[in-house]
């Protein structure tokens, strides 16, 4: 049965000023917090730790999609010692030199092979033809993680890409351990989020400039 709902989504709501939650699930921070440079902890951050977390062990860590879980993941992995190779956009010359400057110990176009195999790739992108790339160039017994919860279609794919016990694996949600878990990392990583300010009633523009890659880090929108 179904039984979560998500705002924005599948339920009205993604843009709401206020909100009651059940206070078992919600994290409690400094009254000197910053809004605008904690909000993206509070979603990009929880799942792209939770989709670190699926993603195992390994010390080599592909990212696809550099937004802003992803510039989050980064600097979190610098601090736990793992290796990132960052996938941007084919031309998004912006977005890797981004990535190599927030720890990415190497940074390149989708499509393109690292100079590594990898141990595991986590795709931020909302695209299915990304699930193919990043097999092939994951290790055998590797792990694909999909952090988004839409993407298109996955495109058919020789069987060679998934043998070798390969895995293919999708998040959908985080518990309570993986928040604490992850503000704990946070701040003993130091993570820096670097954001681009809107007006609600610019939220369209955010929407546009998110989808063309015109944003580096994290959009936020505020009242």
């Amino acid at each position: 049965m179904q039984r979560s709902w998500l705002h924005g989504y599948t339920i009205d709501g993604g843009f709401a000023a206020h909100a009651a939650a059940e206070a078992g699930y919600a994290f409690e921070l400094p009254e000197d917090a910053d809004p605008v440079a904690t909000a993206p902890l509070l979603c990009a951050g929880l799942i792209g730790w939770r989709s670190l977390k699926m993603a195992g062990e390994g010390r080599t860590i592909g990212i696809y999609g550099f937004g802003a879980a992803a510039h989050i993941l980064v600097q979190v992995c610098k601090h736990r010692g793992q290796s990132v190779y960052a996938f941007v956009r084919p031309g998004d010359e912006a977005g890797r030199k981004f990535a190599l400057d927030l720890g990415a110990v190497w940074a390149g176009f989708s499509g393109e092979r690292p100079p590594v195999p990898l141990d595991a790739a986590i795709i931020f992108a909302p695209a299915g033809e990304l699930v193919p790339m990043a097999l092939d160039v994951a290790r055998k017994g590797g792990t694909v993680v999909c952090g988004g919860i839409h993407m298109s279609d996955i495109p058919s794919m020789p069987y060679r890409l998934l043998w070798g016990e390969r895995r293919v694996v999708s998040v959908a949600n985080l518990t309570r351990s993986d928040g604490a878990e992850f503000f704990s990392i946070g701040k003993a990583a130091g993570v820096r989020c670097f954001t681009s300010v809107y007006p609600l009633e610019h939220a369209n523009e955010a929407l546009d400039d998110l989808r063309a890659g015109r944003v580096s880090g994290a959009a936020v929108i505020v009242p």
